[in-house]
This record gives C-alpha cells, sequence and structure tokens, in this order.
C-alpha cells in the first residue's frame, strides 16, 4: 500500500448532501466493484476519481460518496478489482478493494426517508383537520358540524394509522417485555383520543379530538425525525471492517497460481500475495522478501521488515516484493475478524447507556397513566357517566402528552449539532453530545491522530547537496513513505535528481542504482552498513564514504497542542496509546506535556485500559483514526475520528473531526455542557407546562382546542430555549 498524504476534510464538502448520495448501497450485482478511498477529501477529488474511471477500458459507470470514501464501480464481465485500484492509483488516490457483498448489508438511510414520509403524510392532514376545527370552534352546529367531524375521521384515521406506526411498534415492544417506554402513553394517548371521537362524533357530541390526535402525530414525529437527522449513517464498524477482508487470494496448487474465493481456503495452503495485495489470511512467511504495511493492527504509517519465518496477519499489505505465506488461520479465525467482533463486542456494550429522555420516560409514562387512570374512576364515580369520564381521561391522556420531552431532547441536538458543524464538527449519535458532557479521561492515538501521519524530513539543511541529489534519485524511484518524504522535501527544496542509473527497489532493503560505475544505496542502516538510530531514519551509502542519515519525525497534526492544552485546563487527564515504538511515543508525549503514555499497544490493549479506565468510575473521549482504533472507539464512553480516517474507524466513532485541526475537540466539550444543560432545562419546562395544563384536564375544562393549544405552546417554548444554543 503507498501511503500518501492525507489531506483534510472541508466541512463545504460535507456540507453538500448531494455529493453524498451518489452510490447507492444495494445489494452488489455481477461487474459491480467497491472500492475504499481513504484519501479523498473534495468535490474535486470525487470529480478526478470518476472521469478517471470512466476513461478505463471495462468500466460503464463510476460514482464516488465522499463520506462513505468509497467508488462503486460497474464494469464489463472479467474487469478485475485490481485494475480498478491500479487505475485509481494512478491518479494519486489510495484505493483497497471492498466486499460488495458485505457491504450490500449496511443499507441506505430508510429509516430517514420512512420518517420523513409519515411526517409530512401527518403534516398535510393536520392542516385539513385543523381547517375544519376552526369552523366547528367557529360555531358550526349539528348536522354541519357532525358532517365536519365525519370528514375530520375520514382524514384522521388513515393518516394516524399510517404515520403513528414507529410510535405503535415500539410501544408494543416494551409492553410485550412488561416495560413502559415514552412510545406507550404516546399510544395510548392518541388511540384514546380517536376512540372518543369516534363515539362522541356518533353521538353528535360537541367535541372531537381528531384535531389533537394528528396534530400529536405531527409534533412527535418531528422531534423523531430531527432525532434522526443528527446521527450520520449508522451502519455497523463489524460489518465495515468484514467488508475490509479480502474477497479473493491466489492460492500455489502443484505449482501453479490459481484465483479462488477466500471461503475456499484451508488451513496449510499456501497464498502467494503480490506487491500492494492485502493478506487474506492469517500465516507464516516461507518464501520472500518485502516490506509490510500493518497500519492496521498498530496504525503506524512506517512499513517493517518482513522475511521467511515471520508471522503474517489478515489485512496487512505486502509493499514491494512477492511473498507466499502457509495459511495458519482463515476466515472467521483470523486477526481481521477477531478485531471485528471485538468491535461488536464494544458497540453492545455502549449501547446500555441511558440517555437523559429515556430516564424521564422511566418517571413520566407511569405518572401519566396512573394521573389518566385516577382522572377516570373519579369522574366515573362523581357522575357515573362512562362518556364523561372516557372523555376527560383522554384529555388528560392528550394534554400531558410528551410532546415538549419529545422535542426536548431532539431540538437541543439539532441546534448544538449545527453550531459544532460549523466549526468543524459531525454529530453521528442522538446520546453522543449527553456523553461528551460526562467525559473526563481523554484518551489520543498518536500517528494520524495527533500527528499528520506523514514523515518529514527534518535534517534537510545539514545535508550536502550533492548526496542529496543522488538520494532524491533514488527515492523518485521507490513508493517508500520514506523515500517519498525525501522526494517532497527535496523538490520543495529546488533540488535535481543526480543522473542516477539502473535505480531498482529491493525488496524490503531500499532502492539501489549506479552512478559513475559504483553503487549507490538508499535504504536501511544493515543493508548499507550504519548503525542503527533510536530516531526514524534512513541512509545513503556513496562510494567509500560513510552512510549519510536522513533523519525524520511525524509531523504534528494543527491544533494538536491547543486541543491538548485546552483539555488540560479544564481538567480533564490525557492519555496518549500508540502502536509505535516508546521512543517516539515519549518523545511526542513530552513534546504535548502529556505525562500519561503507553506505546506498542495492540487493538485488544487500547480496548482493555480504555475498559479499565471506566471500570474505574472514569468517563473516557477516545479520538482515533485508524482501523486498529476501532475497538477502542466503540469501546469508550464517546469517540471522535477525524474525516481523514478509514471507513471503520468513522462509522465506529459518533463524533466526526471534518477539518484537519484538533482545536474544536476542546470547545465541543463545552457545548455537550451547554446542551446538557439546555436539555435539563427543557425538561423543566414540559415538567411546569404539566403542572400548569393537567388541573385543566381534571377539571374536566380542557376542550381539543385547549388541547391543540397546549401542546403547541409548550413545543414551541422547547424549541425556542434549545435555539439559544445557537
Amino acid at each position: 500500500m503507498t501511503v500518501a498524504m492525507r489531506p483534510s476534510a472541508c466541512p463545504a464538502c460535507a456540507a453538500a448532501p448531494a455529493a453524498e448520495d451518489l452510490v447507492d448501497t444495494a445489494p452488489a450485482k455481477p461487474g459491480q466493484i467497491a472500492l475504499s478511498l481513504p484519501g479523498i477529501h473534495c468535490s474535486g477529488c470525487i470529480s478526478r476519481i470518476e472521469q478517471g474511471l470512466a476513461r478505463v477500458a471495462g468500466v460503464r459507470a463510476a460514482r464516488v460518496n465522499l463520506t462513505l470514501k468509497r467508488a462503486q464501480i460497474d464494469t464489463d464481465p472479467g474487469t478485475t478489482a485490481a485494475e480498478m485500484v491500479a487505475a485509481v492509483e494512478a491518479l494519486g488516490y489510495e484505493a483497497h478493494e471492498l466486499d460488495a457483498g458485505s457491504l450490500a448489508a449496511t443499507g441506505n438511510d430508510r429509516a430517514g426517508r420512512d420518517l420523513l414520509m409519515r411526517l409530512a403524510v401527518s403534516g398535510f392532514a393536520m392542516m385539513n383537520v385543523m381547517l375544519l376545527s376552526v369552523s366547528v370552534w367557529s360555531g358550526a352546529e349539528a348536522a354541519t358540524r357532525d358532517m365536519f367531524h365525519w370528514i375530520s375521521a375520514a382524514i384522521a384515521l388513515p393518516a394516524i394509522g399510517f404515520s403513528g406506526q414507529p410510535f405503535f411498534r415500539n410501544a408494543w415492544s416494551a409492553l410485550r417485555q412488561g416495560k413502559l417506554n415514552m412510545d406507550v402513553p404516546i399510544t395510548l394517548a392518541i388511540l384514546l383520543a380517536v376512540v372518543t371521537s369516534l363515539w362522541e362524533t356518533a353521538l353528535s357530541g360537541h367535541h372531537a379530538y381528531f384535531d389533537a390526535a394528528i396534530a400529536l402525530t405531527f409534533f412527535l414525529l418531528a422531534g423523531r425525525y430531527l432525532d434522526h437527522r443528527t446521527r450520520a449513517v449508522a451502519r455497523s464498524a463489524a460489518q465495515e471492517l468484514s467488508a475490509l477482508e479480502v474477497p479473493r487470494a491466489w492460492v500455489l496448487r502443484e505449482g501453479t497460481e490459481v484465483e479462488v474465493p477466500v471461503a475456499e481456503l484451508r488451513v496449510g495452503d499456501l497464498v502467494r500475495v503480490r506487491p500492494g495485495g492485502r493478506m487474506p489470511v492469517d500465516g507464516e512467511l516461507v518464501e520472500g522478501r518485502s516490506e509490510i504495511d500493518r497500519s492496521l493492527l498498530t496504525g503506524e504509517t512506517l512499513p517493517v521488515f518482513a522475511e521467511p519465518g515471520q508471522a503474517i496477519s489478515a489485512g496487512e499489505v505486502n509493499l514491494t516484493g512477492p511473498l507466499t505465506l502457509r495459511a495458519t488461520a482463515v476466515g472467521q479465525d483470523t486477526s481481521l475478524h477477531r478485531m471485528a467482533d471485538l468491535v461488536a463486542i464494544a458497540e453492545s456494550g455502549r449501547s446500555r447507556y441511558t440517555s437523559l429522555a429515556d430516564k424521564a420516560a422511566k418517571l413520566y409514562a407511569p405518572g401519566v397513566h396512573i394521573l389518566s387512570a385516577l382522572a377516570f374512576a373519579g369522574w366515573y364515580l362523581y357522575t357515573w357517566d362512562m362518556r364523561v369520564a372516557l372523555n376527560i381521561a383522554a384529555a388528560v391522556l392528550i394534554i400531558t402528552c410528551p410532546c415538549a420531552l419529545g422535542l426536548a431532547v431532539p431540538a437541543v441536538t439539532t441546534a448544538a449539532s449545527g453550531r459544532l458543524f460549523r466549526r468543524g464538527m459531525l454529530i453521528k449519535h442522538e446520546t453522543a453530545l449527553e456523553r461528551l458532557a460526562q467525559v473526563d479521561v481523554v484518551v489520543f492515538d498518536k500517528t494520524g491522530t495527533l500527528t499528520a501521519g506523514t514523515p518529514e524530513l527534518t535534517n534537510l539543511d545539514d545535508l550536502p547537496v550533492d548526496q542529496l541529489r543522488v538520494a532524491l534519485a533514488l527515492a523518485e524511484g521507490s513508493s517508500h513513505p520514506l523515500a517519498q518524504a525525501i522526494t517532497r522535501a527535496a523538490q520543495s527544496a529546488g533540488v535535481d535528481p543526480a543522473p542516477v542509473q539502473d535505480i531498482r527497489e529491493v525488496p524490503g532493503f531500499g532502492t539501489q542504482g549506479m552512478l559513475g560505475g559504483g553503487t549507490v544505496r538508499l535504504g536501511r542502516a544493515a543493508w548499507v552498513g550504519a548503525e542503527g538510530r533510536s530516531q526514524t531514519a534512513t541512509f545513503l551509502k556513496l562510494g567509500e564514504a560513510p552512510p549519510l542519515a536522513f533523519l525524520f519525525e511525524d509531523k504534528l497534526r494543527t491544533g494538536a497542542e491547543e486541543a491538548v492544552r485546552a483539555l488540560r485546563d479544564t481538567g480533564r487527564e490525557v492519555i496518549v496509546i500508540s502502536g509505535d515504538t516508546p521512543p517516539a511515543v515519549k518523545a511526542l508525549a513530552s513534546r504535548l506535556g502529556i505525562k500519561d503514555w503507553v506505546a506498542e499497544a495492540l487493538p485488544e490493549d487500547k480496548v482493555a485500559r480504555i475498559e479499565a479506565l471506566e471500570k474505574s468510575g472514569k468517563r473516557v473521549l477516545m479520538v482515533g483514526d485508524g482501523l486498529n482504533d476501532t475497538g477502542a472507539l466503540s469501546a469508550a464512553h464517546v469517540s471522535i475520528s477525524p474525516a481523514t480516517a478509514l471507513d471503520a474507524a468513522r462509522v465506529a466513532s459518533d463524533i466526526v473531526l471534518l477539518g484537519g485541526d484538533l482545536t474544536p475537540i476542546g470547545q465541543a466539550c463545552d457545548t455537550a455542557r451547554s446542551a446538557t444543560r439546555r436539555i435539563r432545562e427543557n425538561f423543566r419546562i414540559a415538567t411546569v407546562y404539566n403542572i400548569l395544563a393537567v388541573p385543566l384536564a381534571v377539571a374536566g375544562l380542557a376542550t381539543p382546542l385547549i388541547a391543540a393549544l397546549a401542546m403547541s405552546a409548550s413545543s414551541i417554548t422547547v424549541s425556542l430555549n434549545a435555539l439559544r444554543l445557537r
């Protein structure tokens, strides 16, 4: 895998939803290839890749999705994914094949479209029923009033039956488990309002609650839709990891390479992996030498040397030379699949968080039911009139129905999400702000999170120009990250390459060529006869001269120092957990003033440390960008990933950092605390409203008009309070 510079995402692009709907997630068809594109960041990237792929023979159509960082390509039969990957990489972008069949399970935003459709139906019906109700309230009597009531029933009943299904289903599920949730009083209020309205209409009664019932449905659907829109695509990170598993592999059978589905691989098979390919299985290297990108497991972009006898894990990338490995674990037993299981377990644990709305529902729902039952019993014993008692019980349920509570959380979340979006952060999960407000420990990944993830030459000014020219000539012939760093630095300094001939890359060691009749080499310390260093380095060997060291360090991401300082100033503990070497992690931690750090951490180590912190009573915010961070992102109380992260990491996180600047992280914590205060204020507003409105309902003074106006007034008040966050 070529490790290229990963520019930060631009909020302006993320603000254009039209660009996000280009890739459907329908089940894969023959001739469809899915690619992960972790390096794209704007509409220019989309246009360049789509146009570039359109020029490739065998490509019928290509569509790129910026949010998912994914391309879906329709091809002619016989066109391979390797050809598409090569075409994208030729355009200067990193690309990996995805299993399109696995991605089909992630689905699209059907739930959002379903809610929006039901909201539209209930809104249209509410407007028409309200027009008829105005006529009744204006003095329509006798047959005219009954006709308006029957027309209202004809409009409201099918609309409520269709639009209210989300509440009805959730209420039924709760009741089947012997529990109460917020949808139980909602459903009971709607049904009781409809039944009493039909009864009153059949008996030529003066009042019917069709308008209140459909208005209640509309306002609550509005809250439910606002709640849904605060989340990004709700796909499982475990499914995304599964989609990254290699769908096909080359197996040596009787000395011949045969391409087979990964599902057919068995322990003991000899698997051939070409340069640029990902390992389909766990195994032992039996032939070949190369460099391996282990960023999947460690998050570090610098490759490691691989030679026979070394253990290889599924998902690692072969960079330079062809390798043959003997499979030791296949399918669900591979390290990549175990990582997916780790993420799934962590996700299920975090789902046990109880939101403020759910806590309110536990108290609110039983109270409403008891109050309505007492009102019914009291009026029935007082009047012995079932009709009067039922009407008042329905009025109590309608006027106390949690419209304001239903809007309290989503209205605030939507306002806060808009505020954070303008600062470069996208809130994905409905309870993310509540959890972010509780954070007292922040755990950072190192490479790609606190740092840019790209090595930078640090001793350029100390290098002789003539030797730098030779190094540039050799570096231009390699895709190694350190070679690319030398190329960028030398070219920016205006250095021209030396006339080195016969340049070739030696897998696992470096690049060599001929200059003036002698061999010149750029690569590993042992290969050129140099002594290793604790700092990241590569060496140039030129004739009999001592090897010349080229030193590198990972550049800090913009805003890293400011973010860490802001978090520490507010009393939060900051920790770095990285898969990098101890010297590199220690140097970064010292540079940022972070005392607590962990190096050489595997994915399960990160999860274990976060779980230990959580068990000790701490609330952890995890900030990471790699596939090796997905388990930790899911296990943490709340999590953030940059938009430049791979898809699985962004899916596992609750919040996506759209820009390259880390400064908004500290601001997000402050906004989250303000949002939580607004939510609690909204609950208090709803409580005060009920205290004032309930006596009217119990006293029998809550006509349908009063019920509708009271519901609307409380909902508008809560929404206006939420807008104060802007």
